[in-house]
């Protein structure tokens, strides 16, 4: 069964990237079009900022272009994000509704260690 699994790897980890991709992405088109029943934030915040960074490397980790860049980016983003937003309300996640943010924290530091993988620009481009 070991090798059905390490075969099925490459494809585990494209689908991976591509879920926290979309639900980032997401996020960020929420911030800053009001998209999927948010409210946009108002030019300039930091929240706007946020939208920024979530809709750009979301769209970049979608599409595998320098994601260990934007993985990276993203990775810190999240990291500002729980101690900015979820921290101050407790210091464990699941009390202070930050699950999603460690969890897209931890997403994105693995994929800036690993890159984009197969199914990406990078790799229609021949970057490993």
């Amino acid at each position: 069964m070991t090798k059905v699994f390490r075969a099925l790897n490459p494809i585990a980890y494209v689908a991976f990237r591509l879920v926290f991709a979309f639900l980032y992405w997401s996020h960020g088109l929420r911030w800053l079009f009001g998209a999927f029943g948010g409210r946009p934030a108002a030019f300039g915040t930091l929240v706007w900022s946020a939208g920024v960074i979530e809709t750009v490397c979301g769209a970049l980790m979608l599409l595998g272009v320098g994601v260990e860049y934007a993985a990276f980016i993203a990775c810190g983003e999240m990291a500002v994000a729980y101690f900015m937003v979820h921290n101050p309300r407790g210091h464990v996640p699941i009390a202070n509704g930050g699950e999603i943010t460690v969890a897209l924290c931890f997403g994105f530091l693995y994929m800036a260690t690993r890159g984009a993988g197969g199914l990406s620009i990078d790799a229609l481009r021949g970057r490993k």
